[in-house]
């Protein structure tokens, strides 16, 4: 199941329940960043990964860091 943009837009980020903005696209299996914090929750099989403890650092996933699969 695919994730609607109203669904998309009504999305914050667990910690500290700012914004979110989709880094690429969901299909090639982006993520969601959180510009407050400067994380990113990664996208597994189509679906964002809202996890504290699964967010990675927005330096490592420019660098190429994805994070483990759950």
């Amino acid at each position: 199941m695919a994730l609607s943009e109203e669904l998309i837009a009504v999305l914050a980020c667990p910690s500290c329940r700012g914004d979110l903005r989709l880094l690429g696209t969901l299909e090639r299996g982006d993520g969601f960043l959180c510009a407050a914090c400067d994380k990113v929750y990664p996208i597994y099989d189509g679906g964002p990964v809202l996890l504290v403890n699964k967010a990675i650092p927005r330096t490592d996933w420019d660098a190429g860091e994805r994070g483990e699969r759950p």
